[in-house]
């Protein structure tokens, strides 16, 4: 049974390869995989981060696994005194990986922006990003079956007559990205963002030239984000929270807010509590709540350490699976003076 159930997540893993991309469920805690015009949006001069998910641990023995890890540098120019101009440099590495199948995608990419500040008080910057990389995408045939192995007793040891690709396959990709932040007062700021992954369409299949049918390009990704740092008591704020994301016909949306409690004088260390909910539509259009989200993050002047777990909605099986994310970021000579993006 437990042959069948890997085999038959394995097709779905291949028929699927073009539908949605990876997603964290603390999307700000992972920037370089938001929107590249993030890259360099943080109060200090490096930032370095790292993002894990584990994903259908109470349905599956091996759960799917998600990794994501980066650093960006920043760097103030003096192209005119009166304003605050930045640009940044980062690097990001991912890996995504069905361990019951071996199935797992890796990138690594390169990411650029440039942070323009559009008013003398520096309170307002626009920002412009790229982002270029190279990925790979692996599988592991010895662990997939196919009914010609069955022996007709116990066991699936015969050889397969089916033509199977080469197991692994590279590609490149291209992602842009705009933000905008607004911040009014010292306690209050407001973020815009939009971003397009896979401009390019790259296509991701084993076959290669060979592709027997059908459309192997992957989708185009068009996400906006909207976000605000908002004061409701002396040491508390509201942080309201939407992300969106269209990829061909799969649609995900995020809304939430974390409400932020400052424990100290100068609000250098503060404490998360944050829910929100995640709807999602597919291929019927049809509007499905997928999973309620709980979060728990707490900031310790230049790092910060976030939880998160998914409760999904939508039933696979009887029992209930989630999904829980461990995200943790250090940022270098770090200045709390100045806000270009969320933490979580």
């Amino acid at each position: 049974m437990k042959k069948l159930l890997l085999t038959l997540v394995a097709i779905i893993t291949l028929v699927t390869v073009q539908a949605q991309d990876k997603h964290f469920t603390q999307f700000y805690a992972a920037p370089l995989t938001l929107n590249p015009a993030l890259t360099g949006a943080f109060d200090g001069r490096y930032r370095a981060g790292m993002i894990y998910r584990d994903q259908w641990r109470n349905v599956l023995d091996n759960p799917y696994r998600t990794l994501a890890a980066s650093i960006d540098v920043k760097f103030d120019l003096n192209l005119n005194s009166r304003y605050k101009d930045a640009f940044a440099v980062g690097l990001l590495f991912y890996n995504d990986e069905v361990s019951g199948i071996d199935f797992s995608t890796n990138q690594i990419a390169l990411s650029g922006a440039f942070h323009k500040g559009l008013d003398y008080d520096k309170t307002q910057f626009l920002s412009v990003g790229f982002q270029g990389g190279l990925a790979q995408r692996n599988i592991n045939y010895e662990r997939l079956f196919f009914d010609d192995q069955f022996n007709s007793l116990d066991a699936y040891d015969l050889a397969t007559g089916e033509e199977l690709p080469e197991n692994n396959f590279t590609y490149s990709d291209l992602s842009v990205g705009v933000n905008y932040t607004f911040k009014p007062s010292r306690k209050m700021s407001f973020f815009i963002g939009g971003a397009m992954h896979h401009v390019l369409r790259p296509q991701v299949t084993f076959y290669g030239a060979e592709e027997p049918s059908g459309d192997s390009r992957l989708y185009s990704q068009y996400s906006a984000q909207l976000s605000a740092n908002l004061p409701i008591a002396e040491r508390v704020s509201l942080s309201p929270r939407y992300l969106i994301a269209i990829q061909g016909p799969h649609m995900e949306m995020n809304t939430g807010a974390n409400i932020r409690y400052q424990i100290d004088t100068y609000g250098a260390n503060a404490l998360h509590i944050g829910t929100w909910v995640r709807p999602v539509s597919n291929f019927d259009n049809a509007l499905d709540l997928d999973a309620l989200v709980l979060l728990l993050g707490l900031e310790l002047n230049a790092v910060m350490i976030g939880l998160s777990y998914d409760l999904n909605l939508n039933d696979i099986s009887t029992t209930r699976q989630g999904a829980f994310e461990l995200s943790l970021t250090y940022i270098g000579e770090f200045d709390n003076n100045e806000i270009f993006c969320p933490k979580f």
